[in-house]
């Protein structure tokens, strides 16, 4: 059985990637299989290369502010990449950060069709529902983070009009699926989020593996995108309930070494579900990209991330600091210092100020030079709180694919966010709600499916 399924994952795989008419015509391979046990399901959802690495959008990175170009690493980019740039529209064919996680969705299809075959009784059921509960959480956050990139950020006045995502819910992908609504990606996300939380154990036995942790951690960030700061503050809540750990930067064993090219070990004990990015849109990539300088500028002295994040290359500062232990892959994943900072955000917003602030200073202690005075933050009003609260969410949280949607949604509240960059002496600008925060779709989408562009 053991080889039955590696052979079936290769000819999927294969099959897939391959194809003549790539993944928009492949047809469902569900009936080449017999589901045997619940063991191939999961080798499914297991198969890393799919569902975990270097799979999760890249798209938004590229086109967000934490970083910059010098003019020698821009003059070197291919005409489209000095597009990309320049938030410009680009002919972007399959091979792309879309492809990659309409790859992991169709992988968590087929695994849900063939649970469908299998009874769970009291024999099966933890393992059943671990398969189920995976599946759910795998296609949600992938749709979650397609959702980010290609839609305009949630507004509940015009969520039914927006046009979101493929809601691809089966593995035939002869079936034609158009753009949902905003509101129907983001139901189908939640939706399947809370099955899935009710599903999964409450810690995976690998971090590769999604967790009632993870799950709600996810259910906190999809709310946090939304808006919706309750259901964030709960779900944020129920998840550092579960697993609050968070690292000493002055002494835990998933620190390598501040100093280091590569700071931090893999599955470090903040990481509640790994991920990494795909390297399709790579104009960021830390051997050409430079970190914003004002930015920089923003930690403090005795800030360890200061040390552990960046490090001085030709007189501006590049980018090291990624829980995938590597200095050119950005980890992708959830992390409990995102949950922090979630709750603590959302409890600013609702004017929880003392809980908001606490939770902040739990992160920020963590981080500061154990040898040093930490003075705890404080916030004079529910604006400031969300200020201070906001820079050092794009502090800790930078290159990991979320900086994009934080500006969507910073906007939709009248943030008024005006991002640009200088090419060789002229400044270029994306405007704030410009349509280019929704990301063009490919083009090979377009024109096989019949979806509208953005």
């Amino acid at each position: 059985m053991r080889n039955s399924i590696v052979y079936f994952i290769i000819c999927l795989t294969t099959a897939m990637m391959f194809s003549c008419k790539k993944y928009l015509d492949l047809k469902s391979d569900a009936k080449i299989v017999t589901p045997g046990s619940l063991t191939d399901i999961q080798a499914l959802l297991d198969d890393s290369p799919i569902m975990n690495t270097r799979t999760t959008p890249s798209f938004s990175e590229t086109s967000a502010d934490d970083y910059f170009l010098p003019p020698a690493s821009y003059n070197a980019q291919p005409v489209n990449g000095q597009r990309f740039y320049q938030w410009l529209p680009v002919d972007v064919r399959y091979g792309n950060d879309w492809s990659y996680a309409y790859q992991a969705i169709y992988n968590c299809n087929i695994a849900l069709e063939l649970l469908d075959k299998i009874d769970r009784t009291a024999v099966n059921g933890t393992a059943w529902d671990n398969v189920k509960g995976s599946a759910l959480f795998f296609r949600s956050f992938y749709f979650l983070l397609l959702s980010a990139d290609y839609a305009r950020a949630y507004n509940e006045a015009t969520a039914d009009s927006d046009p979101g995502i493929m809601l691809r819910i089966s593995s035939d992908f002869n079936l034609k699926v158009k753009r949902a609504p905003v509101r129907e990606c983001y139901q189908r996300i939640t939706g399947d989020l809370e099955i899935a939380s009710a599903l999964l154990p409450d810690i995976a036995v690998h971090p590769m593996r999604p967790s009632r942790a993870a799950a709600c951690a996810l259910l906190a960030r999809t709310y946090l995108y939304m808006g919706n700061y309750g259901a964030g503050l709960k779900w944020s809540a129920e998840s550092l309930q579960l697993n609050g750990k968070l690292m000493d930067y002055n002494n835990d064993p998933g620190v390598a070494g501040l100093a280091a090219n590569v700071p931090f070990r893999k599955y470090n004990a903040e990481t509640l579900f790994y991920a990494e990015m795909c390297p399709a849109f790579s104009i960021h990539a830390t051997s050409r990209a430079r970190i914003d300088s004002v930015l920089y500028a923003a930690y403090q002295a005795n800030d360890l991330r200061k040390t552990a994040y960046f490090k001085t290359v030709s007189g501006y500062q590049q980018y090291k600091g990624s829980y995938a232990e590597s200095a050119s892959v950005f980890f992708s994943g959830i992390a409990n210092d995102e949950v922090y900072l979630t709750r603590a955000e959302c409890n600013a917003f609702l004017g929880n100020l003392g809980s908001a602030m606490a939770d902040l200073n739990t992160l920020l202690k963590s981080r500061w030079k154990s040898n040093a005075v930490f003075v705890p933050v404080t916030a004079s009003d529910r604006l400031d709180a969300l200020a201070k609260i906001r820079l050092e969410r794009r502090k800790s949280l930078l290159m990991r694919g979320m900086r994009w949607i934080d500006i969507k949604r910073y906007n939709r509240e009248g943030g008024n966010i005006l991002i640009s960059r200088n090419i060789t002496g002229k400044m270029v600008s994306l405007q704030p709600n410009a349509s280019y925060y929704a990301l063009p779709v490919p083009v090979d989408i377009i024109e096989q499916a019949g979806v509208e562009q953005n």
